[in-house]
């Protein structure tokens, strides 16, 4: 039988969406409508939109089957997703019914919108790639499947007591999540521990075998993935662990309570958190409890799909690429191979040429600390067979280095998997780039430094694995849902294709000297300045001035990212009022979003000092309006979407070398933000492209960086050296911004003149004179409007759907398959 002529496609009428929504209510969701809260309607409509979704991803999944294309299966840590309502209306086109059935019902559809909760299951930019990427990989229609971790408490939600960051746990799941389909079906055990042995099978061949001490159940949990204007539907599965036996009912029974459900919680807390705190033995050791659990996972139900339609272990990579992104899915090597040959008896060498024909690794960073290593007693302790597994591949890997470099000890030494000082280490990096086909950057500037620097060996011995792949963002998620009104001015005069079609905001050029184009573009922005300061009005209790400019930095709280230098440059502009009221400043609105790590002390203690700084400019009537100083609480996607559209300035300052991408400055530039940065990351890539003029460059380059960290720096002399900076520290180290109390700071003024590591004593005088340089820009309309619509015409290249297309073409050579 045909299963397509069995089945129609819903009805897209509001009487049919009105329908379904009596239908979900009770059937579904199990609420009679005389009784129905706010809540209950919510998730109403949550299941109705569904229903048009899952209509498309049964479509998608014949075509799949029917077709046995090859699958990209996509490997990380984490995901942010962002609300989901919103999206999925725009994406299965019911925003409008949805709109016209909740009137009937008299139910405002901006209050559900309210109570979406977003999926906190990552911690910054790599997760929202990560999910820009699935939206782009559907978009495409490309067969892909995101793997990940059903964080029941994501990264935390953020308050601020006393001016410092306050963590509780982020409670997504509270009220139930609409969009997931759990599916115990397809639950899979995971070991841990344990010891392995010699075995000789049925064939009489020896082999290895591991026989765990602990073991898990990784249960799934299924939510799809729409591409936009296309039929294609792909699913993110994300593991919660479970316990193998979850209740021990003799314990129970004689009154120990609490040990009765100990094997319970152990195993739960392996995906309870989003990363834990590592700075404990057992915090490390549940880090790598994580990531293996979710990568073993991943691997069985990606090996259980080929299956379904392959025999031959021979054409694995040709059906299966598999992306790790960054170091923490790379304990998926060694699974594999495990899996190859001691579950399914493969040899050697053939198991080996799958596992790298299959990975490719992406990495992110190029901050020494990111890149993971892992004790061998630990490893030894929880994953024995897999150590047993990478001490091969490392020895069959150095006998190949000897041979290519041979007496060259102090390359071995540098390229081994294993380090072996100061103590015995798994470096996860170098196991990824010897078992993956690929290694990709995410930027040029990047790139270059990883072939160059960081994995510079590697790059010798494999010059042909390297490659780059600059990061994109969605449109969608970022213009279209974030910033209607721009999106709505750019359709008007280009239509709707380059939402598909990036590169077609480039004609927006032949629209810069329109007189009343550029009108229009000026109402977009204030009409997003104003919602922005309606939503800080309500969140921070700061009223700012639509009409000043919007000069923001906001992203995850790190020493390199140099939200510090901001404050130096905020406290340089109090200090100025302070000596002469009457000193002429446009108005000036300063916005902070950013989360510090729970254990990260120096960033909480720069989250105190911002707080701190805007309490005192904020309160000082000598200010006159001229300064704000904005720090709403909880930084995340769904705020990030009103901040972008609202920004005047983009400042994307972080230490030149240090930043892999960023796509932060794509969101900003994308909204008409003009940014104002070093030449880091992307932000080299975002200059060439919208030219200098557009763009505001201060700083030390890379190359200048590395030499004065050569040569030697001694941030003291800076400071004496400039008068104006020297006031701005003392006003610090005073207490001045601590209520008296000098030595709260103390430990930012230390850092600063005994070390400053990331050198912002250095730019801070060429920062400055930028920023100076911005603000009187800004007091010319027209040209300031001209560099905002020359912004967004040529940032069309920081499209998500481009990186994608550069990915299946180059690492992937992976093909769209269409579900229409």
């Amino acid at each position: 039988m045909n299963p397509r002529a069995t089945t129609t496609r819903i009805d897209a009428t509001v009487d049919s969406f009105r329908q379904r929504l009596v239908d979900n209510l009770l059937h579904t969701h199990g609420q009679a409508i005389q009784s129905a809260t706010l809540h209950d309607a919510y998730m109403t409509v949550c299941y109705t939109v569904r229903d048009y979704l899952v209509q498309r991803w049964r479509e998608t999944n014949e075509a799949y089957f029917n077709s046995n294309p090859k699958f990209v299966y996509y490997l990380s840590a984490e995901y942010l997703m962002g609300k989901q309502l919103p999206q999925n209306m725009l994406y299965s086109r019911t925003t409008e019914l949805a709109q016209q059935a909740c009137v009937e019902y008299d139910v405002n559809l901006e209050s559900l919108i309210a109570l979406d909760r977003e999926p906190g299951l990552g911690n910054g930019g790599l997760g929202r790639l990560a999910a820009c990427f699935l939206d782009s990989l559907a978009t495409l229609d490309i067969p892909a499947v995101g793997y990940g971790i059903r964080y029941e408490f994501g990264i935390f939600e953020q308050s601020f007591r006393d001016g410092w960051q306050v963590e509780k746990p982020d409670e997504w799941l509270l009220y139930g999540n609409p969009w997931e389909f759990p599916q115990p079906d397809d639950m899979v055990e995971i070991g841990f521990g344990g010891r392995t042995q010699r075995r000789i099978d049925q064939d009489g061949r020896w082999h290895m075998h591991w026989e765990p001490d602990h073991k898990v159940l990784g249960e799934p949990y299924t939510m799809l993935v729409p591409g936009y204007g296309t039929r294609t539907v792909n699913i993110l599965r994300l593991w919660r662990a479970r316990a193998s036996q979850e209740f021990d009912f003799q314990l129970f029974n004689n009154g120990d309570y609490a040990r009765a459900v100990e094997q319970k919680i152990r195993s739960e807390n392996i995906t309870k958190v989003l990363y834990p705190n590592d700075s404990t033995e057992e915090g490390k050791r549940l880090r790598l409890k994580q990531q293996f659990f979710f990568v073993a996972c991943s691997l069985k139900d990606i090996i259980r799909r080929y299956r379904l339609m392959n025999e031959s272990w021979d054409d694995f990579p040709n059906k299966v690429a598999i992306q790790l992104n960054d170091t923490h899915p790379v304990i998926a090597i060694p699974e594999l191979m495990r899996v190859l040959m001691d579950e399914h008896a493969m040899g050697w060498e053939q198991a080996w040429k799958i596992t790298r024909q299959t990975f490719a690794y992406t990495c992110h960073t190029l901050l020494p600390e990111a890149l993971e290593k892992w004790s061998l007693s630990l490893f030894a302790d929880l994953l024995p067979r897999h150590l047993e597994i990478i001490y091969e591949i490392n020895r069959l890997f150095l006998d190949r280095v000897r041979a290519r470099f041979p007496g060259d000890q102090s390359k071995i030494e540098r390229m081994s998997i294993i380090e072996e000082r100061p103590q015995r280490r798994v470096r996860m990096a170098h196991l990824a780039s010897v078992g993956s086909h690929t290694i990709n950057g995410v930027a040029e500037l990047q790139s270059r430094l990883l072939r160059d620097r960081t994995l510079a060996d590697f790059a010798e011995l494999w010059p042909e694995k390297f490659q780059n792949k600059t990061n994109g963002v969605t449109p969608r998620r970022f213009m279209q849902m974030a910033n209607p009104e721009l999106s709505s001015l750019i359709t008007s005069k280009l239509g709707d294709g380059w939402l598909r079609d990036l590169a077609q905001l480039q004609r927006l050029e032949a629209f810069v000297d329109d007189p009343d184009f550029c009108s229009r573009w000026r109402e977009a922005k204030q009409t997003s300045k104003r919602r922005l300061a309606d939503l800080l009005r309500e969140s921070t209790a700061v009223e700012v001035d639509p009409n000043s400019m919007f000069d923001c930095l906001v992203k995850r709280l790190h020493e390199y990212k140099r939200q510090l230098l901001k404050i130096l440059h905020i406290i340089t502009l109090y200090l100025r009022i302070k000596e002469n009221a009457d000193v002429e400043l446009h108005p000036r609105t300063f916005l902070f979003g950013a989360k510090a790590a729970p254990g990260y002390q120096m960033a909480k203690l720069i989250i105190k000092l911002i707080n701190q700084v805007a309490k005192v400019v904020n309160q000082d009537p000598d200010v006159r309006g001229r300064l704000k100083v904005v720090f709403p609480p909880n930084f995340n996607v769904t705020l990030a979407e009103d901040i972008y559209p609202a920004a005047d300035v983009s400042e994307q300052i972080s230490l030149a070398g240090k930043e892999a991408s960023g796509t932060g400055n794509m969101k900003f530039a994308l909204n008409g933000a003009i940014t104002i940065g070093t030449l880091d990351g992307a932000n080299v890539e975002i200059r060439e492209r919208v030219g200098d003029e557009n763009f505001y460059l201060f700083g030390l380059t890379t190359e200048q960086v590395f030499e004065l960290k050569r040569s030697g720096y001694y941030p003291r002399d800076i400071c004496r050296a400039n008068p104006e900076l020297n006031a701005v520290i003392d006003s610090i180290a005073s207490g001045r911004f601590a209520d008296g109390n000098p030595r709260c700071f103390q430990a930012i003024v230390d850092s600063l003149l005994n070390h400053d590591e990331y050198l912002l004593l250095v730019d801070y005088a060429a920062y400055v004179e930028c920023s100076e340089r911005v603000a009187e820009a800004y007091l010319d309309r027209e040209r300031w409007t001209r560099m905002s619509i020359l912004n967004v015409a040529r940032c069309g290249f920081f499209s998500s759907d481009r990186s994608m297309q550069q990915y299946c073409q180059d690492i992937w050579q992976a093909s769209p398959l269409s579900a229409d």
